[in-house]
């Protein structure tokens, strides 16, 4: 996957933005940083949007920035100089969307049906914006339209919000989501801009979603482990399970083997890790990459965070 859509994918969530004075740019883009959603889709409704663009680009360089509503060449062209480091477009256009592909630039054009999505497939495109989202179907009809085909990934966007957003982003062939509803015109227009962190904090957190999944005990051997984890079944009514390094009495896991952790480990679930360990990476916070682990694919399942809390060691699993 190209790196600008694993940065997507770990962002998540892609605010789409439509700007009336460029003087709100740049504190916009600061109110969206803050929030955890270092990212922006600015639209061309607007005249303000390319120089927005260009001030994003310029006076914020931690912002993922690029261009929505681009309906025409010199659109894309002016999006293109301007810095826009994707471009995005509301239909698909076989025309401006081979113009923008031609041009060395990604293109992410909007598509509601298989026959444009097939045609933007034989223009060598796999990640496809999937407009307007819940008027088309929703995630069921991606998850349809998932089984022929394979090869595809979908932003939705239009209609999408805090409430409904895990619906399509616990389907693991969306990339991200984009939405406008931490963006709205009267919060933007009344430069409430601590309102609008406050809004994608919580839509941040909501995405990654963590619980505590489990308690880690360090029992030393495998008798212990298992006495230890019975009794807790015990006392109570937990159910048990046996596993390799560890025995599980439910939320509670008796370490047969030494895990990092003087007094033991706090495991946090989340919905994505690799999506946790970019967010949590944004607040400044390491992760012993050395314990790393993965599924057959390739996605992260778990992984340390550098660091000790109390004598315990903390580390995110996947839910």
């Amino acid at each position: 996957m190209d790196s600008y859509y694993e940065k997507v994918h770990e962002l998540a969530i892609i605010p789409v933005v439509v700007l009336d004075d460029v003087a709100d740019a740049k504190p916009l883009a600061d109110a969206l940083v803050a929030g955890g959603m270092p990212s922006a889709e600015v639209t061309f409704r607007t005249a303000a949007g390319e120089e927005a663009i260009r001030r994003i680009s310029a006076e914020v360089p931690e912002m993922l920035v690029g261009a929505g509503t681009v309906l025409t060449k010199d659109q894309a062209d002016r999006a293109i100089a301007a810095g826009s480091q994707f471009i995005v477009s509301p239909g698909f256009n076989p025309e401006i969307t081979r113009y923008v592909i031609d041009k060395g630039a990604l293109m992410m054009p909007g598509t509601a049906t298989p026959g444009e999505m097939e045609q933007a497939m034989s223009m060598g495109l796999n990640v496809l914006k999937f407009f307007p989202a819940e008027q088309n179907g929703g995630v069921a009809k991606l998850k349809a339209l998932a089984g022929p085909y394979t090869g595809l990934r979908w932003m939705p966007t239009g209609g999408v919000n805090t409430k409904n957003m895990m619906d399509y982003l616990n389907f693991d062939r969306i990339v991200a989501c984009g939405g406008t509803w931490m963006v709205k015109k009267d919060l933007i227009d009344g430069q409430k801009w601590d309102e609008i962190t406050a809004i994608c904090k919580e839509a941040v957190q909501t995405m990654l979603g963590f619980s505590l999944h489990h308690v880690g005990i360090p029992c030393g051997d495998a008798d212990k482990a298992a006495s230890t984890a019975k009794a807790i079944c015990a006392l109570f009514g937990f159910p048990c399970k046996t596993g390799s390094s560890s025995d599980f009495a439910g939320p509670v896991e008796c370490c047969k083997v030494t895990f990092p952790g003087e007094r033991g480990h706090i495991a946090i679930g989340v919905n994505n890790v690799e999506r946790a360990i970019f967010h949590l990476g944004l607040q400044g916070v390491a992760f012993d990459e050395s314990t790393r682990k993965t599924d057959e694919k390739g996605k992260t399942k778990a992984i340390y965070v550098q660091g000790d809390f109390g004598g315990f060691a903390i580390h995110l699993v996947q839910k």
